[in-house]
């Protein structure tokens, strides 16, 4: 429906850089038009001085003025003929979508242990007997107990982590329950607090 004196975001051209909105995209379209290199020099001027009042977060950038002339550059469809203090040729590079890095995936057999657990597991393969190797076994124990008590993935009793230990570090790590102790876990502590919301009288 066409009413007349509406005018709908819908119906205009789409901003280039929206976080400066329309009126700014305006301004530097009228400055476009202006007759003299002198007077487009002055409104350009103006428009990045309003621009800077509008990042004053980001006043402490070294970069950050000549930022602004890139954005001015961009906005003006770089057709604005005046004296750029800085270089506004790279500008282009702002629009530009970074690469997506990628993210190292590891296949983890069981995942509720985590990587972290399985390069423990790794390292107890190859490491000789000893107090070393025993308290890393440790270690690995009381947390693959914790993981099992916070996950809920089936029994979290001792004879499961020591099964578990020996069955996922082929057999190197051979956890002795009769001597060894886990560290006393209380399932409270596994839960994480909910944020309070109630304001306080």
């Amino acid at each position: 429906m066409n009413i007349e004196g509406l005018d709908y975001n819908t119906q205009r051209e789409k901003l280039i850089l929206p976080e400066y909105g329309r009126e700014i995209q305006e301004m530097v379209a009228f400055c476009k038009t202006l007759p003299t290199k002198e007077e487009r020099q002055s409104c350009a001027e103006t428009i990045v001085a309003i621009m800077d009042t509008m990042n004053e977060q980001n006043r402490g950038n070294a970069d950050h003025i000549q930022k602004l002339w890139d954005h001015l550059a961009l906005m003006a469809g770089f057709e604005l003929d005046i004296d750029y203090p800085y270089d506004v040729s790279q500008a282009n590079s702002i629009t530009h979508r970074p690469k997506p890095m990628d993210y190292p995936m590891s296949r983890i057999p069981v995942r509720h242990y985590g990587k972290m657990l399985f390069d423990l597991f790794e390292q107890l393969k190859t490491m000789e007997e000893g107090a070393e190797k025993d308290e890393l076994m440790g270690l690995a124990a009381n947390q693959m107990k914790r993981c099992l008590m916070l996950w809920g993935h089936g029994s979290a009793d001792d004879e499961k982590v020591a099964s578990d230990l020996a069955r996922l570090t082929d057999g190197k790590a051979q956890l002795d329950l009769s001597t060894f102790k886990f560290e006393k876990i209380n399932q409270r502590d596994l839960v994480q607090p909910r944020p309070n919301n109630k304001k306080k009288k």
